[in-house]
């Protein structure tokens, strides 16, 4: 008994330090609106990162300020945690945010402790209330009847979300929204007297876009409804079009994507209003689609140790060409891979273990425009040795044995990974893919490449093999391995040759400095096959031209802010 009270001051100090970090993510997400009004488009990229970071900023406070107010004989002390959680429970209770708290209260056991002691005793391996609680309300919304008059409704719509800047020429955009809209849906609908949409009450904010979300539905049947808006800077906000399709509403809340900035004030809610209009998604995706990664960390952690309790599944290599840095391992039925560091890389890498971990968590803070995906870094994870295939674990024991390892004969412990979405390597896709698909694999391959560019980031390494193809056809980047910044890049065209044994020589009759890259290198580098090798030059030539990267890098330096939209638009092409 005497411990309860000590137990109950370390809970407080928890969730003190947890209304710390809500607060501060709050007031960065509540400046996105102002940001948009006044197109500071860089101060959103720096808002997106500082949010990013401050988690475990937060994280790394609350733990200095424990060890200042407890000894660690004490704090440390596991058999005390059962009690701090227990008088944690009683804090969060009838908090509309207590899923966030929990993972919180995680985070902070796990920074004091070795993850040998986590237990569901001292933490929250299980949540202790389901995502969407009895006690929550109806989400937030804004309904609207058209009645017949569509055009009206549209009016009243973009009405209620006005900004402090005027619309650049409404009439023009209802009128063509509303024209998508009657393209977009069969032609019932829109006649429906019952036809209702509904839309979130608060604007979701990225990059250089806003976004209105909710739905479009009748008694029977219902569609998402995001409508994007852009501000065109000196001409005012634009309806940059309407988008009904489920999978194009998916892929702009998709793991490819920064993170949005949406005013929320009971989470719970609004995962609740996207999971309906796109059933789809994993409630995982979803908060870390609005910023709350580390309880997407939680949910997709509680979602794979299920699929492991309930299903026959094991752990297999991925399909693909063996990786040069990583090592990675799938699981046929669950949607992701993983994916470990080699304790040995092949002599061509020149890098080091301590430069791939740095690489992999700067995706996480930049932009990564739907063309690199998102990764969540474990440590510490533990699987039945029964879980996994043979011939899978003996390489993984093989290529990786400081970070693979077997526990007590029965158990495999992983120190080191990364998940990330499973995709189809882009190499295997062209490999069954008909002509059609080819050059359409080939066209978005190169987009990816120009579009990464455009966020100021060069993949460095753009073999096939290391991008893959979403089940929406989309073509991404995963090997983060040999990335950098565009404007660290010194893009060169290869010098004449001085004789003509040049030509025959092994080496280059040129001096190569560690970051020079030569983008007349790059057709037979990137293609062995004759046919695909004239197709990508046709499509996307200007990426063997030297002079193409150096534009691109002028305007970065020039601080030019390039559109990247997460929807498909007609003529989308970065130029």
């Amino acid at each position: 008994m005497a411990q309860q009270r000590p137990a109950a001051d370390i809970a407080r100090q928890i969730l003190d330090g947890f209304d710390d970090y809500r607060a501060h993510f709050r007031e960065i997400t509540n400046g996105a609106r102002a940001r948009f009004e006044q197109a500071q488009w860089q101060e959103a990229q720096a808002a997106s990162a500082a949010r990013i970071n401050l988690y475990e900023e937060k994280v790394s406070e609350v733990g200095e300020r424990l060890r200042s107010s407890f000894n660690d004989e004490f704090l440390l002390d596991v058999e005390l945690w059962p009690l701090v959680k227990s008088a944690y429970i009683g804090l969060i209770d009838l908090r509309f945010d207590d899923e966030l708290a929990e993972t919180w209260f995680n985070s902070i056991f796990c920074g004091l402790f070795s993850h040998d002691q986590i237990s569901d005793g001292c933490m929250f391996i299980h949540t202790t209330r389901p995502a969407l609680r009895p006690h929550v309300s109806a989400p937030q919304t804004r309904s609207y009847l058209p009645q017949g008059n569509l055009n009206q409704a549209l009016r009243q719509i973009f009405d209620d979300y006005r900004f402090s800047v005027a619309y650049e020429d409404l009439d023009r955009d209802v009128l063509r929204v509303e024209e998508q809209l009657r393209t977009n849906l069969p032609d019932w609908v829109c006649k429906d007297p019952e036809l209702c949409i509904e839309l979130f009450s608060a604007t979701l904010y990225r990059n250089k876009g806003a976004y209105l979300v909710g739905r479009i539905y009748t008694r029977d049947e219902q569609w998402p409804l995001v409508f994007p808006l852009l501000h065109r800077e000196g001409q005012g906000i634009q309806i940059d079009t309407l988008i009904t399709d489920e999978a194009e509403v998916s892929i702009i809340f998709s793991f490819t994507r920064s993170y949005f900035m949406v005013r929320v004030e009971i989470p719970a809610e609004f995962i609740g209003f996207l999971k309906r209009i796109l059933p789809g998604k994993h409630i995982a995706e979803l908060y870390t689609s609005i910023g709350f990664y580390k309880h997407g960390k939680s949910e997709f952690y509680r979602s794979l140790i299920n699929h492991l309790a309930t299903t026959d599944d094991k752990f297999i290599m991925a399909p693909g060409v063996r990786g040069m840095v990583m090592s990675v391992f799938t699981l046929p039925g669950f949607n992701t891979v993983f994916k470990i560091i080699k304790d040995r890389f092949s002599p061509s890498k020149n890098v080091d273990r301590a430069t791939v971990i740095e690489k992999y968590r700067l995706v996480k803070s930049v932009d990564r425009v739907g063309r690199m995906a998102d990764t969540q870094e474990f440590a510490d994870f533990r699987f039945p040795k029964a879980k996994f295939d043979p011939e899978c674990l003996a390489e993984l024991l093989e290529v990786a044995p400081s970070t693979v390892e077997i526990e007590n004969e029965d158990t495999v412990l992983i120190r080191h990974c990364w998940t990330e979405r499973r995709m189809t390597p882009l190499n295997i896709y062209l490999e069954h893919a008909n002509e059609a698909q080819v050059r359409e694999a080939l066209e978005d391959y190169g987009l990816a490449i120009k579009q990464l560019a455009a966020a100021n980031i060069f993949p460095g390494d753009m073999l096939l093999k290391n991008f893959g193809v979403t089940r929406h056809g989309r073509v991404v980047f995963y090997d983060y391995d040999e990335i950098c910044y565009l404007t660290e890049a010194n893009f060169r065209r290869i010098p004449p040759p001085r004789y003509p044994e040049d030509e025959m020589a092994s080496e280059p009759w040129y001096s190569v400095a560690p970051l020079d890259v030569f983008p007349e290198e790059f057709p037979p580098f990137l293609f062995a096959d004759i046919g695909q090798r004239r197709l990508f030059s046709q499509l996307h030539g200007d990426l063997y031209d030297a002079d193409y990267w150096k534009g691109l890098q002028e305007a970065i330096r020039a601080g030019k802010v390039i559109d990247v939209f997460p929807y498909r638009r007609k003529g989308d092409r970065v130029v």
